[in-house]
This record gives C-alpha cells, sequence and structure tokens, in this order.
C-alpha cells in the first residue's frame, strides 16, 4: 500500500464496508485529508488511529519515554533555535502531517505543524483540526511559534516576471513532499485559482524541506516553489508573497513541562531570539508561547 490509502483500501485495511469508512469520516472519527479534493488517509496515522482505539487506556501518556526529538515540518527560526538554546532536542524534520504520525506513534514529544484548514482563510485557527482527527481525546498541547509569510521562491530579481500562481504555466515548478505543510496548502492555493497542479511541470524528486527548494531555485532546477520568505532571503532570492500562515508546536502535555521543552520556550522569550526573528525576515513572534489548544 501507499503512504496515502483510498477509502477502498482503508475499508480493506480495517476489514470493515466501505459505508463504514464514509460514515467515520462524516464525523470526524478517521484521519482524513481531502487536499486534493478526494479523501485520502494518511496509512501511518490510520495505523495509530487503530492503537489508540484499544481498550487498554491506562497509562497512555506515560507507556514509553518518547525520544527528545521535534518531528514535522522544517523552520528556519526554530532550527536556529533549538541549537542556541541548549535544549538538547533533535529535529527530524520531513512534514507536518509526518510530524503528526510520529507524534501520534510515540516517536517524538513535539511535532512543528503549517496545515492549512478552510476556517483559517477566515480568520480562523490553524493545525487545530488536524490535531482533533488525528490525536483525538489525546493529552496534546498546541503552542503557537510564530506567524509566517509564505509564497513563491523565484530567482534574484524574479526575470519570468511571476507575480502569482496563473504565471506558473511553462514554468518549472519545485513541489515538497506530499506530508508537508507547504504542498497541502498549494492544493488549496491552486484550488482556489481554479488551477491543476498536475497540470504543471514539475520538477523531480520534491525538495523535503524549505532549504532544499530554495537550493532548487537558485541551481536552476526549477523557477519557482513554494516557501517561506524566510528562505527567499537567506539564498538571496526573489519571493512573491501569496499567504500569511501561523506555525505552532503540537506537544505531548507532560513533555510541554519537563527541562527540554521549557528551555526553548524560555529561549524563545529572550532578547537573541528576537533579534534572529528580525534578521531572518518574514517572521512575526509577537504571539510566541501562546496556548491555541489544550487537549482533555
Amino acid at each position: 500500500m501507499s503512504e496515502f490509502l483510498t477509502t477502498k483500501e482503508v475499508a480493506a485495511l480495517l476489514r470493515i464496508k466501505e459505508r463504514k469508512v464514509y460514515e467515520l469520516v462524516s464525523r470526524n472519527a478517521i484521519p482524513v485529508s481531502r487536499a486534493t479534493g478526494k479523501l485520502l488517509f494518511p496509512r501511518a496515522m490510520i495505523e495509530a488511529w487503530v492503537l489508540r482505539q484499544a481498550d487498554y487506556r491506562e497509562g497512555l501518556e506515560g507507556l514509553a519515554a518518547r525520544p527528545p526529538v521535534i518531528a514535522g515540518s522544517h523552520d528556519p527560526l526554530l532550527d536556529w533555535a533549538l541549537r542556541e538554546s541548549g535544549s538538547g532536542l533533535a529535529s527530524l524534520f520531513d512534514g507536518s502531517l509526518d510530524g503528526l504520525a510520529r507524534l501520534a506513534e510515540g516517536q517524538a514529544l513535539a511535532a512543528g505543524l503549517h496545515l492549512y484548514e478552510p476556517e483559517a482563510a477566515e480568520g480562523g485557527d490553524w493545525n487545530r483540526g488536524h490535531i482533533a482527527q488525528s490525536l483525538a481525546g489525546l493529552p496534546v498541547v498546541l503552542v503557537e511559534w510564530a506567524w509566517r509569510r509564505q509564497g513563491l521562491v523565484v530567482p534574484a530579481d524574479n526575470p519570468k516576471g511571476v507575480a502569482g500562481l496563473a504565471d506558473l504555466a511553462g514554468l518549472t515548478l519545485m513541489p515538497r513532499q506530499e506530508k508537508s505543510g507547504s504542498q497541502v496548502l498549494l492544493h488549496h492555493l491552486m484550488a482556489r485559482e481554479g488551477l491543476d497542479l498536475e497540470a504543471l511541470r514539475l520538477a523531480s524528486p520534491p525538495a523535503r524541506s524549505e532549504a532544499d527548494l530554495a537550493l532548487a531555485v537558485a541551481e536552476g532546477k526549477a523557477d519557482a516553489g513554494l516557501g517561506v520568505e524566510t528562505v527567499a532571503r537567506q539564498h538571496r532570492l526573489g519571493f512573491v508573497p501569496l499567504f500569511r500562515e501561523r506555525y505552532d508546536l503540537a506537544v505531548w502535555r507532560r513533555d510541554y513541562f519537563e527541562p527540554p521543552l521549557q528551555k526553548l520556550l524560555a529561549f524563545s522569550r529572550e532578547a537573541a531570539f528576537a533579534r534572529r526573528a528580525e534578521e531572518l525576515g518574514g517572521y512575526d513572534i509577537a504571539g510566541c508561547g501562546a496556548i491555541r489548544y489544550n487537549g482533555p
């Protein structure tokens, strides 16, 4: 099976009828993505969801110690802060959806997320719907890290005159891996403008981090890619702003109070952190550390 399952494949995996899968989806009781306009089920999350439904619930929060790892989406400011804060936390950045799956499976104590949800476009919250589906009933806290500007990273001076997604026709776009928040957002932005991502010329393989995407554009492997303003500035590339997004840390509640996370969050309140955010550009850290969701 692939990383993303169809309704039929989920029914076969769970040994239930397809109509039961649709019923679970209608009740928001099972992890599902509608990023492409059809129902897709991240296999790792489905497997973790099955385990969470087990009758044995005692000690769910502390059966096994989670490794001191922050998974999820790559963020340049977080990457820097993990090193400078002396928190002792390692990173495993391979996309927001991958981070959620690793969090659910106990392979990380936190995950960086910037997952678009329809309500976000109307001033609503980010990431909470995905938390509610993937980690329903689990003691997880959602902590704001920063607001970031997302847009098209293009060569310096923007020689192709790219002003928006519609200008990508005939150009080569560097995509991100399907488990990344940037790719989820790209699907929504394209659909909002009535554009077909599959009709574009896509570079291969996909970039697995913000830095990889910027390097691909800098080296001429792609004409553009969806990324954060920070990496465009770091690599002296052009940037076409498209969207403002919130990047959060989803953290197991017990681990939130432990020294590694507390050391990282304490560092985020220091003047050096604010200076670095300003130097990188494209960040609004006014709400850094605010609790946006506190699970049961």
